[in-house]
């Protein structure tokens, strides 16, 4: 089963590498785990590296020539195997399958992938997992952030308080990035004295926040209304134009009463090609609601987009904030009367 991320730097505290690694998910958080486990791996003695860039021409018999090479210098060998997909295709499962089946002594195979959901699982992924380990690593949850923070503060030799904590990760808005470019700038910019306050946090952090109209969506059919709200006002403030955003919106209000006319959900979410977790979204979404509050707000969409362009009396923007509240929170649907 693979490892929980929070488990990784213990994996790694031991004396010994395990024969084969994959490390897969959000792409700044695989490259810093790859980056401790090569560092780990300098301090046991693994002197030599082969780096194999995976791409459309790449033969996947390097992997085993790779292997089976010898060193007159080296007593231990990392091969860093970079898949960025995250597919292997047919000759690269057979090949990495190959090499968990029979690893070499004193052989470590690490596996990076920055794309990765749970269709890229495969026998290979499966036959990795029980030779050696595999991590996943996922971008915080909404819900998550200023936790994630406050642990990547801790790791840093810095603390926040909770409310200090909550402005940083609603300033940096789900981006990951930022998020950890700020963490970095506050170990130079903090004394190192105490714990970081809201006060001090407001002043030494910048907004990194950004928004774009697909967080507004994702955030409203989530649920979460206090974020959906504020990222409608960042995309105001930031000057987005309002008639390309409600197109956005329609379009998913569209989509959402696809899946609601669907007999079958998962059937449907497949034929939208929708991610796991996007059709989780929407199989929550239309729990909280019946197919008429998705028709009403659809509804109230088209009438903000004739506002928007001057065909209808009307505050646009004001009309949009009370849709993205009631299809966040469908009590709030008294708005649209």
């Amino acid at each position: 089963m693979p490892l929980a991320p929070a488990q990784w730097q213990k994996t790694l505290a031991g004396d010994r590498l395990h024969s084969v690694y994959l490390l897969a998910g959000e792409e700044l958080l695989v490259l810093e785990a790859a980056d401790a486990l090569r560092a780990q791996a300098r301090r046991l003695g693994y002197s030599e590296r082969d780096v194999l860039e995976t791409g459309q021409h790449f033969d996947w018999d390097d992997l085993a020539r790779s292997a089976a090479g010898m060193s007159l210098f080296a007593t231990r060998r990392l091969i860093d195997l970079r898949l960025p997909t995250g597919r292997p295709g047919v000759e690269g499962a057979k090949a990495i399958t190959a090499f968990c089946e029979n690893p070499p002594p004193d052989v470590t195979l690490l596996i990076t992938a920055t794309d990765w959901s749970s269709k890229h699982d495969g026998a290979w992924s499966k036959k990795l997992d029980a030779a050696g380990a595999m991590v996943v690593f996922s971008a915080p949850r909404p819900h998550e952030w200023a936790s994630w923070i406050g642990a990547r503060l801790a790791s840093r030799g810095l603390s926040a308080t909770p409310d200090a904590a909550a402005l940083l990760a609603q300033r940096v808005e789900g981006n990951l990035l930022a998020a950890a470019q700020e963490v970095d700038k506050l170990v130079v910019l903090h004394d190192g004295k105490g714990r970081i306050g809201a006060d001090e946090m407001e002043s030494l952090v910048a907004d990194s926040a950004r928004y774009d109209a697909f967080k507004l969506t994702d955030a409203a059919f989530a649920g979460d209304g206090g974020r959906a709200l504020r990222v409608l006002a960042g995309l105001r403030a930031e000057g987005e134009e309002l008639i390309p955003m409600m197109g956005w919106v329609v379009n998913q209000l569209q989509l959402a009463l696809r899946l609601a006319n669907a007999r079958d959900f998962a059937a449907q979410a497949k034929a939208e090609r929708l991610w796991q977790s996007r059709e989780q979204l929407f199989r929550q979404a239309l729990r909280r609601a019946p197919r008429e509050h998705w028709l009403k707000c659809l509804a109230r969409a088209a009438r903000i987009d004739r506002i928007a362009k001057g065909r209808e009396f009307g505050d646009a923007w004001l009309e949009a904030e009370r849709l993205i509240a009631a299809m966040a929170e469908p009590r709030a649907a008294a708005a649209l009367a």
